[in-house]
This record gives structure tokens, sequence and C-alpha cells, in this order.
């Protein structure tokens, strides 16, 4: 479960503010929206968001006042409403759940009643575990309202001046072209005991990988290089789709990615309620996993291997050592990363060239923040994996999922590392999900 160093990482007055911000963040992203937005349609993707944001809520309390401090639930019904585990999908827009002025007090109570838990004194590395898994659910779940409201074409949120991170982001700094050479080799794919304080179970632990020498593009494909494609008539090329992907295709009507339309022989897109043309050296954006493979035979690469997209981002082989983050061990700032909504309020993603200070050791650029990546990578478990105690996180995904790398523009900074493995079904093109490639062939 913990490793031994967490509760030494972690001071209760850190998991104190940690807890109140991720909250009023949860609150920022969902003020603006009536009753009825906050319910929306029954969609496969999304959840309800007066039920989603209850789960918050009752996650939180569950792992950190019932189970760790035996205390009772706030919600005589919680577990009828909330458990996502147990609660199908689909009745998750019939259930009863209480109203928005009572799913608000909920979350406040819970918040409240954890922060009066954590200044009763130091705690323990258990309950510092559990805080830190509350706080790194909701940040996960705060991800999913901003597509969610992309999804559903609301207005981005509008957060307060202290919820927005550094300064605002670099625009139109242009395209990264060419390769990045990396030499391949041994090294130890995944977290390791000593360097990580908290991971996820699907992150344990750190096991030899030895990717063959490969050249990776040292940035995301664009908007612009997807475009190509699409004129290309990629979307109409069975030779460019796997069988699953071809039939995905038909099912869709897709001819170009979700929220792509083209007016008076000019390329939009959508970004969150407004249209805006296409940001051409800016990476692609809403495309899922058989359109990234189907770009890819288009355009003669591949999709990288996750251990290959890890040593690429992490490997220093000067000094013989992974990085935590491509730029070294220290956390991510706004001088490196576009990540916790680069500044702005709705900003959306940069230009592929900005931030040089985020560069791996092999000259790979934004492979942390921006936007996730997708790998060729199924979803399954380490050598030696043991679920953790919040059994639901991986183990039911395993190998239905495929593995993204690397954060994106609304990722919270204190979430994000190298190690970190996101998963989506192939055919997700709702996620903040783009793509790099590698040269077909080895060096």
């Amino acid at each position: 479960m913990a490793v031994a160093n967490i509760k030494k990482a972690y001071k209760g007055t850190q998991l104190m503010e940690m807890v109140r911000e991720a909250r009023e963040r949860t609150f920022g992203l969902v003020a603006d929206l009536t009753d009825e937005q906050l319910m929306g349609p029954r969609l496969a993707i999304v959840n309800p968001l007066r039920w989603e944001i209850g789960h918050v809520a009752w996650f939180q309390e569950r792992w950190t006042l019932r189970d760790r401090g035996q205390l009772p639930s706030m919600l005589s019904n919680a577990d009828a409403l909330y458990d996502s585990a147990a609660i199908p999908h689909d009745v998750r827009w019939d259930l009863p759940l209480p109203s928005r002025e009572e799913t608000l007090a909920y979350l406040r109570s819970a918040r409240d009643r954890l922060l009066e838990r954590l200044s009763e004194g130091d705690p323990t590395e258990e309950l510092t575990y559990f805080v830190l898994l509350a706080v790194f659910h909701e940040d996960m779940h705060d991800e999913a309202f901003t597509y969610t409201r992309q999804t559903l074409e609301y207005p981005p949120p509008s957060f307060p001046a202290h919820l927005r991170a550094g300064n605002s982001p670099p625009v139109q700094t242009g395209p990264l072209p060419g390769d990045a050479e990396v030499p391949g080799g041994t090294f130890m794919l995944g977290a390791t005991r000593s360097d990580e304080s908290f991971v996820f179970d699907n992150e344990k632990w750190a096991h030899p990988a030895e990717p063959e020498p490969f050249a990776i593009a040292r940035a995301p494909v664009t908007q612009a290089e997807f475009a190509a494609f699409v004129e290309g008539g990629g979307y109409g090329r069975r030779e460019f789709w796997s069988d699953e992907g071809w039939t995905w295709r038909e099912s869709a009507s897709a001819a170009c990615p979700v929220y792509w339309q083209k007016s008076d022989g000019r390329w939009w897109r959508r970004h969150f309620d407004c249209w805006v043309p296409l940001e051409p050296h800016r990476p692609v954006l809403h495309v899922n996993w058989y359109e990234a493979e189907a770009y890819c035979r288009w355009a003669g690469r591949r999709l990288p291997t996750e251990a290959e997209w890890e040593m690429a981002a992490g490997w220093d082989p000067v000094d013989g050592r992974k990085r935590r983050f491509p730029w070294g061990d220290e956390p991510p700032s706004p001088e490196r990363a576009c990540l916790d909504w680069a500044g702005g309020s709705g900003a959306g993603c940069v230009d592929v060239a900005a931030f040089p200070g985020g560069d791996s050791r092999f000259g790979c650029r934004q492979m942390i923040g921006n936007v996730w990546e997708w790998t060729g990578t199924g979803f399954g478990p380490y050598p030696g994996f043991v679920v953790d105690p919040y059994k639901e996180y991986s183990e039911p995904w395993f190998y239905t999922h495929k593995v993204l790398r690397g954060g994106c523009w609304t990722t919270r900074s204190r979430l994000i590392r190298n190690t970190w493995r996101n998963f989506y079904e192939p055919h997700r093109r709702d996620v903040w999900a783009g793509f790099r490639t590698c040269a077909k062939d080895s060096l």
C-alpha cells in the first residue's frame, strides 16, 4: 500500500491545504452550471455531474473517515447512491440524488470533517496515504469535469485568480519537427520505492525493460499534420485502419476528429462552446487510439510503446539514471510544462515548440503536459502486480484499455510524473488526448 517515506514527505498542514484546494477547484468547475446542466444527457462517455461531484465527496469520506476513523456516513444511503463499483453507469441518471444544494453541502461537510480530523495531530502513515488517495482521486475527476464540459458544449469554467497556476503560457511558438534518437538498452520501467512517496498500483514496481534503439518525434502530432491526413482521405482509406479501427470508424461515421468541421474551405475546431480556426502548430486533440494508429500507417510511422515513451521522457544516459520528470527531479513549474490550466481560464493547449525548459535529455518536448499521448501498449499489470486497497482503480481495466502517458493542460501538476499510466478504451476520443510517433524501423 503506502511506501516507507510517505509520512515524511507530507506534513499534516500540507495535506490540509491540498484537501482545501482540491475541493475549491471542484466547486469552481461546476459553480456556473444550471441544475439542468448538472444532470445533462444520458451518454456512455460522461457521468451526470451532480452524481459525480457527490461521488467525490463519498469517496473522500469513505476512505478517510469511515474506513479509517470508524465514523458513520454523513448520508444514510451514500453507498447506494455513489459507489461507482456497484452502480451501473446507465442508472446514475435515475437515482434519487440529493438536490444541488444538498450535494454541495455534502461536499463541504466531507471536507470539513476531514480537515477537523487532520487538525487533531500528526496523521498516521495510513491516514496520510488515504488522504492523498482521495485528493488525487478528486484531481482526476476534476479533469474529467473539464472534458465533460467539452463533450456537452458547455462554456469553460472561469476560475478565480488564486486558482490559476503561474504565468500565462507562450503562444505561437511554432512547430518542432524532427526526431530524437534514443539508443535503447536496459532501464527500469515503472516507479521505485525509493523515489516516489505515493504511487498507484499499476505503476508498481520498476522492472527491467530493454527497448531497441529507436527514433521518436520531438513533439506531438500537430493539428496541421493531422489535417493533411484528413485532407488526404485518410478516414476513407481502408488500408490505413486495423480491422477494429475500421469497424469503429464505420459505426461512428467518422470523417475527421470529433470536434472538427469544415466551413467555407477552412477547418474549425470546437473549444468548449466556441468554434475556433485550427491552430496549426498546437497538438491535435480528441483523437482516439484507432485514429492515431491510422495516422501512423498513413505517415509511415508507428506509436511508441510505453517503455519507449518512458525511456525517451526519463532516461538520462549521462548520469545512467531515470528522472522523475523529463527535465529532472524538480516538480513541474509554469516554465516547464503546460499543466493546471496553464495560468488561464479555458486557455487550452499551446504550440508544440513551447516550453523548451521541459525537454527531456534526448530533446523531446512536452512529454509532461499539454496533451495526453496514446502509446501502442495495451494496459496491463507489471510483473508481480498486487492490487491496492482501492481495487477498482486498475485491475478491472486490464487488457481492454490502451496506455496514455504525460498528462495534459488540465492535469494537476501534483499528480503527474514520468511513470504515471493513464488508460482509456481505444474508441474514446472525448478525453484530452493526442499522440507522438516513432520511426517505423528501429535505428
